[in-house]
């Protein structure tokens, strides 16, 4: 048998078990909210606490019905679940987070039993972010939930959230590794013409190896021209451009021109 080399799934052990324990996170913290809490302006710019989890509620849902093929054949993700939020503005909170518990429950419940058979490995595209494989987006979900809860809603409520574990950290990474590998694929940069390594330390982490070509894969910094390190808990901060990766723990040794101009073009979404 062939190895797999999806970039980050050998680090994967349970990635629906990472699901659930992201989603009981967020639930947790959205039946505490007051209703000034839900109204308050989030770290995710022109949404409201309640629009980010109306975003989240949306998005599952969109998966089984019609919309689904407005999410898959989008140009524009962003563009697209700001469409999804704006028909949801004047719902009440409890409705907003009726439809994230319904529709997120229906996804674990229908997802658990596909990611062990071969429909997991069924193709399917997903907006501008490129082709993935069906089994992925529990990834996606992963990684919207960790990233808007941690660093979009919690920071705007003065919120503290647990500490996540090194499963749910793995998924995280790999999704968004899967969608860099996809978007430096895409744009086909002239400039990057040698590998680079991005080595992210503490749960979940590893190591992964940027080639020319835009493909991205496990391995060691060995041969590469730019050594990049950074810890695995800040990657979802800078790599998605909500922060800076310069005013993070980020390190760059080797050509640090070329790891600079490398790290300024990394925007997963």
């Amino acid at each position: 048998m062939m190895p797999d080399k999806t970039p980050g799934r050998s680090m994967l052990s349970d990635p629906v078990g990472a699901w659930r324990r992201e989603r009981l996170e967020l639930l947790t913290l959205c039946r505490e909210l007051s209703e000034t809490e839900w109204q308050t302006q989030s770290a995710a710019a022109g949404w409201r606490v309640q629009d980010v989890v109306a975003h989240l509620g949306s998005a599952c849902r969109s998966l089984f019905g019609p919309d689904a093929l407005l999410v898959m054949r989008s140009t524009d993700v962003e563009r697209t679940n700001d469409v999804l939020v704006d028909r949801r503005r004047d719902w009440p909170p409890s409705r907003i987070l009726a439809e994230y518990e319904r529709w997120s429950q229906v996804m674990l419940r229908f997802m658990g039993p596909v990611s062990r058979t071969v429909l997991a490995r069924a193709p399917m595209r997903l907006a501008e972010l490129g082709r993935f494989q069906a089994g992925q987006l529990l990834w996606a979900m992963v990684f919207d939930t960790h990233t808007h809860l941690r660093h979009d809603i919690a920071p705007a409520l003065g919120r503290t959230v647990p500490d996540t574990d090194a499963d749910r950290m793995a998924v995280v990474l790999a999704w968004m590794i899967a969608v860099l590998a996809n978007q430096l694929h895409a744009a086909t940069p002239e400039w990057l013409d040698r590998p680079v390594s991005i080595t992210l330390s503490g749960r979940g982490g590893g190591c992964w190896v940027v080639q020319p070509d835009g493909s991205v894969r496990l391995g060691t910094p060995a041969g590469t021209v730019t050594q990049i390190g950074g810890v695995a808990a800040e990657f979802p901060a800078w790599g998605t451009q909500r922060a800076s990766w310069r005013d993070r723990k980020v390190t760059v040794a080797g050509d640090a021109d070329y790891g600079a101009r490398f790290l300024d073009t990394v925007n997963v979404v």
